[in-house]
């Protein structure tokens, strides 16, 4: 029942949308073949939508065809929600007049031309978000960027001044339909020449074998003094309907292999120290932790031996991990690197004047670097995308950190 009373609620906010958006079309033209072309594009990706959601085998979790459907859908309907909000306005001061009219009695008949002027400014409003996904559709999601920070700590060890790091996150490679963009990826992260990498989880959607035509292509992954992982949320598999229990074990099991294919040490709670010149610095990495959910990791357990004074760099997928116990935790992690939230993969980042994403209302640490007495997380914004089949101003990431001796 509750399903399909949400059924009629979203029909009904459908055709609210498309009834406004067809009249802002109207005022601004006559013309028939514009009217019929804006209708058959809305019917035509209601129509594609609906078929993908009825005929894709839910077994195989989100796939590029559904999520392309998805991306398709959601760029027609966020475009007609802004004309809405201004059509509907119109209206309601059209109605106030009414209003206003019946009760004096003078005549306040409202212009056509401001509904008319009405009608292009929504459209012209509207016409940013569209071209916008259509561009993080096609381009966005391979529109790479390196992001270079500096860290000082006054307790890193003299040897690992200068030490670089690069980090990846969020492959999702269950979403990839591009070799040759993937590839152009994954040489820009080898053009960094970084001391170690680190890569902080989701290497699939839900299943192993998603990864089978990319291992070609992340197995050239490089750095000098070694490549370490760990699993994201989307590594257990936990979002698919499997058709028995072994089958989720007997997957799980082959993801976590993939790590070793692609030559990368997967830190399941545990930790390594990285050494250089006789000194040393930790490396931990635990499972996925998150606020509410699949609360796997174990800090405890991945700290065992290692001593408060050490120098620690912490690989924790989910960053509400670092919110809820890392940094409150006494043994003082002073680098945690995350990923998980994509930035939504949409919003809007002017470097110095602007950040803003819907993710904020979730993650209070959403992307990019953060601090809170003098210890550090980065959520890196994820190599991949999944869901939306695409980026629209929350960019595919890159991140190199070097750390410097304070």
């Amino acid at each position: 029942m509750k399903m399909i009373i949400r059924l009629v609620i979203l029909f009904a906010v459908i055709i609210l949308l498309e009834f406004y958006a067809f009249q802002a079309i109207k005022t601004i033209s006559k013309n028939k073949i514009i009217r019929f072309a804006w209708l058959f594009i809305s019917v035509a990706v209601y129509a594609n939508f609906l078929y993908v959601a009825l005929t894709y085998d839910r077994g195989q979790g989100q796939t590029p065809q559904f999520q392309m459907a998805m991306g398709l859908l959601l760029t027609v309907l966020i475009p007609k929600i802004i004309v809405l909000l201004f059509m509907f306005g119109e209206d309601i001061y059209r109605w106030f007049l009414k209003l206003i009219s019946a009760i004096s009695s003078e005549n306040t008949k409202p212009l056509a031309s401001r509904r008319k002027f009405i009608s292009q400014i929504a459209l012209g409003l509207a016409a940013i978000p569209f071209a916008s996904f259509i561009y993080g559709i096609l381009q966005g999601k391979y529109n790479y960027k390196v992001l270079k920070y500096q860290l000082s700590f006054k307790d890193l060890p003299d040897a690992f001044d200068g030490f670089t790091i690069t980090q990846i996150s969020d492959i999702h490679s269950g979403s990839f339909t591009n070799k040759e963009k993937i590839k152009y990826g994954v040489d820009l992260i080898n053009q960094q020449k970084s001391d170690i990498m680190l890569f902080t989880g989701d290497i699939v959607n839900n299943k192993a074998d998603e990864m089978d035509d990319w291992i070609d292509v992340f197995d050239k992954l490089e750095a000098k003094e070694g490549k370490y992982s760990i699993l994201g949320n989307h590594d257990y598999g936990d979002y698919m309907d499997w058709k028995n229990p072994q089958d989720k074990i007997d997957n799980f099991q082959k993801v976590k292999d993939i790590h070793k294919k692609i030559g990368f040490d997967l830190l399941l709670d545990e930790h390594r120290y990285l050494e250089k010149d006789g000194q040393k610095i930790a490396l931990l990495g635990v499972e996925n932790w998150g606020k509410g959910f699949n609360q796997a990791g174990d800090l405890k357990k991945a700290s065992k031996n290692i001593k408060k004074e050490d120098f620690k760099i912490l690989m924790s997928h989910d960053p509400s991990h670092w919110e809820e116990i890392v940094k409150k935790d006494n043994l003082n992690y002073h680098l945690t690197l995350s990923g998980h939230t994509h930035g939504l993969q949409m919003g809007i980042e002017i470097p110095g004047w602007l950040k803003w994403s819907p993710s904020q209302f979730v993650y209070k640490q959403w992307a990019g670097l953060y601090e809170e007495a003098g210890r550090f997380i980065n959520v890196n914004r994820g190599f991949g995308y999944h869901a939306f089949p695409g980026r629209v101003g929350i960019w595919p990431e890159i991140t190199v950190i070097e750390l410097k001796k304070a």
